[in-house]
Order: structure tokens, then sequence, then C-alpha cells
């Protein structure tokens, strides 16, 4: 699990991306603007407008983010993070938008014929600015995406591109305005749509996929199969699952161990599986896994099936069965193995009987207990002062 340091610098590192690119959606918006109704171009107040568009989506990001970095609390126990894969879903929702919106406005200019004016050497000056700033918002964004682990960062980052494309049409259009083959808008226009379409869906694709909790590919999970097996006393490992939120993976597991070995040295076992997982992959931010004494593979939930008896039950019987036998008063206590669908006793004795009266005790105490179906067998075991 990432470290709590670590979260806040991650979250540092995408909020100041987030800022930086709202102050350059800002300043471009600005100029586009001004100068795109000093030259009369509509295609540059447009792209201006767009930037400012772009002003509610990195508002969007930086909330998203603050919200979604933020740990477990009481009412969502998992943390925040599946707040980015919805923001995220959103945005490429957005992208698919904008690309319809600058495919279906292109399409209408050519085939309407719209002539545009000769804007000037300083608003194609402007678009080539704007479009270098983008494509290296771009590439800083993604960077910083991708080392937090971000998936909505690297959406914001792949609108940033979407920037880069519709400023590259404006730029087109403003060139072939300057000679006379406006034309060139459309067409370039109707591309570049189909482009921030695919961004779009792609991002639509995979957040939707993480929020129907699908899992991590195949080899993937085969080799985490693998990293527990390796583990000294794992004996099996069945009904391995993942699941993916917010770039994060999520992994929980039944581990096969000794059927009568300790509690606490199961408990072991499956720690050191955890954290070799964790070590073989950095992006799992959780791992749950569930103790086996037999491999139950198959077998479906056991909450759906009757169980055998518990303790108290247990005490009960062997009470009402056992109080009458001499060796009863030298039980110290016995240890219960939930095997095969039936229970087998250890009975721990206080070292006093002799041992011909220990080597004839099990079959006395099996045959007291030979009715009682769920009772499997009986081992004596003698402490030693």
């Amino acid at each position: 699990m990432i470290s709590t340091d670590d979260q806040a610098m991650h979250s540092r590192d995408a909020k100041r991306a987030t800022y930086i690119a709202a102050w350059l959606d800002g300043l471009l918006g600005c100029a586009k603007v001004v100068v795109g109704v000093l030259v009369g171009s509509a295609a540059l107040v447009a792209d201006g407008i767009h930037s400012f568009s772009d002003l509610v989506t990195d508002g969007f990001v930086l909330a998203a983010t603050h919200y979604g970095r933020q740990g477990p609390d009481q009412d969502h126990h998992y943390g925040h993070g599946r707040i980015e894969t919805l923001a995220t879903l959103l945005l490429g929702s957005v992208l698919i938008f904008v690309a319809g919106a600058i495919a279906w406005s292109s399409l209408q200019r050519l085939l309407a014929g719209t002539e545009i004016a000769a804007p000037g050497i300083g608003a194609m000056l402007l678009a080539l600015a704007a479009l270098l700033a983008k494509e290296w918002l771009f590439h800083y964004t993604m960077r910083i995406a991708r080392r937090v682990r971000s998936k909505l960062l690297e959406a914001n980052a792949w609108h940033s591109r979407s920037d880069v494309l519709s400023t590259a049409v404006v730029l087109v259009a403003l060139i072939g305005a300057q000679f006379g083959f406006g034309w060139l808008d459309a067409v370039a226009a109707v591309i570049v749509g189909l482009l921030v379409g695919k961004v779009g869906w792609d991002l639509l694709w995979e957040s939707a996929r993480e929020l129907v909790d699908t899992a991590l590919p195949a080899d993937a999970q085969q080799q985490m199969h693998q990293v527990a097996l390796g583990v000294p006393g794992v004996e099996g490992v069945h009904d391995l699952r993942t699941r993916q939120s917010a770039g994060h993976a999520i992994v929980d597991l039944h581990v096969v161990v000794g059927p009568r070995i300790s509690v606490s040295e199961a408990h072991e076992i499956g720690n050191e599986v955890s954290r070799r997982l964790r070590r073989a992959y950095p992006a799992l931010s959780d791992v749950t896994f569930h103790i086996d004494p037999e491999d139950d593979a198959g077998e479906g939930d056991p909450s759906r099936f009757p169980g055998l008896p518990l303790r108290p039950e247990v005490d009960r019987v062997l009470r009402q069965r056992w109080s009458s036998h001499p060796c009863w008063p030298h039980i110290e206590h016995y240890r219960l193995h939930y095997l095969q669908g039936r229970i087998s006793v250890d009975v721990f004795m206080d070292g006093q009987l002799s041992y011909s009266e220990l080597a004839a005790l099990p079959h006395q105490l099996r045959d007291l207990i030979r009715d009682v179906p769920w009772l499997a067998d009986v081992e004596i075991k003698q402490n030693v002062r």
C-alpha cells in the first residue's frame, strides 16, 4: 500500500500539473478571443472559447483529485479512488462531445462553403504558439499522471492533446484563409474530430471497465498465482480475484496451508504471501487472503451451506459422552480440526496416566462417540511436565 507521505506527494504533483494547465488555458483563451475579434477570425474566437471551457474541466479535475486521493473514512472503507474513475468517465464523455462538435461544425462549414477572411501573420503565430504550449502541457501532464498513476490526470493530458489538434485545425484554417483555401479548415477539423473521439472513447471504455470491476489481464493473474505458490508453507492457491480502482489493483485469494498447523503460523504464511505480492506488483493497494486448511476450490460460498458445530456444542457432546470415563479428570484441553466435512479432536492429557492406559484410550474414546456423525477421529496427546 502506498504510504501516506507518498500519497500526499502524488496529490501535490497532480494538483500542480492541473494548476499549470488552468493558468495556461486562461491565458491562451484570452489571447485567442482578443486576437480573433481583432482580425475577424471566427475559428480563432471559437478556439479561445474552447480554451475557456477547459478551465471548467481543470476545476473538475482538481476537485476529483482532491477527494479521490483521500484515504478511507467511516463511509468509504476502501478509500475514494472511484471518484477519479467516475471523473475519468465523465471527462471521456466530454472529449467525445467536443469531437462531435468539432466534426459537425466543420462539416457544416464545408457544405456551406463558408469563406474565411485573411487573418494575417499575427494570428497564425498566436495559433502556432498555442499549439506548442499545449503540446508541452500534454507531455508534462502525462509524465506526472504516469508517475502518480492517475487515470484522471492522464485523461486531462489527452484533453490537452485534443486542444493541440483543434488548434492545429485552426492554424490550417488560418493559413488556408490567408492563401484562399478556406475549405482546408473543414476537412482537417473532421479528421481531428474523429481522432479526439477515439481518445474519448478509449478513456470512456477503460473507466467503465474499472467501474464494473474488470479483472487484471490473465497473465498478470497467473503470475500472482505463481508468486503466492512460491511462499514456503503454501500448499495451494485458488479463487484468486482481482479488480482495479483509480490506477491501483486489488486482489483477494485463498491460500491452502497444512491442515494442523497453528492459526498464527497460517496467518504469518498469509502475511508473507501479501508481502511478496506487493513487492512484485507495486500497483497493489489492497491484498486480502483467506486461509484454508484444505483445498475447497469450486465448492462455492460456505455461508450458503450448513456448517459444523462450534466449540460450545462440541464441548457439550464430549462432556456428555466422556465425563463418565476415568480419563475425564485428566483431560486438560483439546484442539479441534475441521477437515473434510467432519471434526477431528486432539485430546491433551495431564501426563498422569500410564503408557498402557494411554495406548487403550483412543479406541475407548472413539467408541463413545462413534454414533456422532460430525465427529471423525480422536488422537491422544500427553503434555510433558
